[in-house]
Order: C-alpha cells, then sequence, then structure tokens
C-alpha cells in the first residue's frame, strides 16, 4: 500500500512542476531599480549567500520570486539533483530541508537559515 501512496505523490509532482515552473516564470515581479552603485554594492554582498534549493518547491519559488523583486543575485544551488550540494547541506546545515540559504560573514563564519519566512524576512531586512 505504501508503494502505490509513494507512486501516485510521484505521479502528482511529475505533472504538476511544469505548470508551477511556468507560473514561476509568469508571475515573476521586476527587480526594484537602484543606481549602478548600489546594485554593485548589493551584489558584492550576495557573493556571501547561497541558496539551497528543489526546482519545483513552492516554498523555494516563493523565495525566488522575492530574490527577484529585490533584484538579487545570489547563487542558487540544488540540493535535489546535485549531489555535492545536498551533501552540504546535510553535513554542514544539519539537514537536507529548503529552502535554506547559507550565510558566510565576514569573518568566515557560516550561518545556515532555514524556513522561506525567515528567509524573505533576512532579505527584507538587508536589501529592501
Amino acid at each position: 500500500m505504501r508503494v502505490f501512496i509513494r507512486l501516485f505523490f510521484r505521479l502528482v509532482r511529475l505533472i504538476l512542476t511544469p505548470f508551477m515552473l511556468l507560473a514561476e516564470k509568469l508571475t515573476t515581479p521586476k527587480a526594484i531599480a537602484r543606481n549602478p552603485a548600489e546594485q554593485q554594492q548589493v551584489d558584492a554582498a550576495c557573493q556571501q549567500l547561497a541558496l539551497y534549493q528543489f526546482a519545483a518547491c513552492p516554498f523555494c519559488i516563493k523565495v525566488r520570486k522575492q530574490m527577484a523583486r529585490l533584484g538579487l543575485n545570489i547563487e542558487k544551488r540544488d540540493a535535489q539533483h546535485n549531489q555535492l550540494h545536498r551533501n552540504e547541506l546535510e553535513q554542514s546545515g544539519g539537514k537536507v530541508k529548503v529552502p535554506c540559504l547559507r550565510i558566510e560573514t565576514a569573518t568566515g563564519e557560516v550561518q545556515w537559515l532555514y524556513e522561506s519566512a525567515d528567509i524573505i524576512a533576512y532579505l527584507q531586512q538587508r536589501f529592501a
């Protein structure tokens, strides 16, 4: 019985994934306007950030839309299909849960921020 339930949900994900990704493309907002100097500062700050994500995860989509709205060029790491990123998330972050924002401080210390609402609040506070 468990096998049939798993297969059913895999089928549902397989069917819904293209629609979710298309909806993301169509509804992603335009970035806020910044002058080139400000955008360069923001881009430099984004070099210390990386988003671990799954492509069709609704919470990851929510975070990616906020990143687009704020005009952030944060590296996106696929923890679903890239085993290297998945292992790094599990070993360094403590669990394979997405979305997860990896924040490296100026001192080299790394912080792992889980939960889409917390990630969005952090990005809003730092870059809005």
